[in-house]
């Protein structure tokens, strides 16, 4: 399942060519950079809902909204009739697909937005790619650092594999979905319709079509007065 094909609709990114040569999903995240440079022509078909900041190296879709106090630092590419909200922080290195939602106070960067992908509040997207329908929920975040030194390593096959990259969020397969407040550790890999619960604190690879969630149980008492 580490195939980009296995992961995604490929014509559900105008970007599929940036998965040409891969072997597994996550080499598309060291071509982002070389690939923007390759391919992006600065322009701007979006409109502003107040004041935002646009860098120079930067291509927005047509009826793409940039809202107030957002700032897209670039390189980037965005497309069309996306949601750029208030705060979004967009910062380098970022492929950004069409109908796409960017939300309050969100942060994105060397990241690969597939069409229809949604991030809408207090999300942390770094060194990740979400696939077509993708969602997550208030205040999810994707780590992409690990505290302990080395590259982020995958188990494959029971036997861990070195993906060669320092840097690495998640992988979300077309429709895949996080929960408020969940966490996805560095090398997190989730497969097409697989969900993640909220609070749920999820580090490694869930199938597609599965679900992740706490087991933990909730008490309730009886409400009695306090003591005066």
């Amino acid at each position: 399942m580490f195939k980009a094909a296995d992961l995604f609709d490929l014509t559900q990114t105008e970007h599929f060519a940036i998965f040409e040569g891969c072997e597994y999903a996550w080499d598309a995240l060291g071509k982002i950079a070389s690939f923007i440079a390759a391919n992006l022509r600065p322009a701007l078909h979006n409109r502003c809902e107040g004041v935002a900041y646009v860098g120079e190296r930067v291509f927005i879709g047509a009826n793409t909204v940039i809202e107030d106090g957002a700032m897209i630092k670039g390189p980037a590419i965005i497309g069309r009739n996306c949601q750029i909200r208030h705060n979004a922080y967009i910062r380098e290195q970022v492929i950004i697909g069409d109908n796409c939602v960017v939300g309050n106070s969100c942060e994105v960067k060397n990241s690969l937005l597939f069409n229809n992908a949604v991030a809408p509040h207090f999300n942390y997207i770094g060194d990740s790619i979400l696939g077509f329908k993708a969602h997550l929920g208030a205040g999810v975040k994707i780590s992409n650092f690990k505290l302990v030194p080395g590259n982020i390593m995958i188990e494959l096959d029971g036997k861990p594999l070195d993906t060669g990259l320092r840097k690495f969020g998640a992988i979300m397969g077309d429709g895949a979905e996080a929960g408020c407040n969940a966490v996805l550790n560095p090398g997190s890999i989730l497969g097409r319709g697989a969900v993640i619960y909220p609070n749920v604190f999820w580090r490694g690879i869930l199938p597609a079509n599965m679900i992740a969630k706490n087991k933990s149980q909730i008490e309730v008492v009886v409400k009695r007065p306090r003591e005066s």
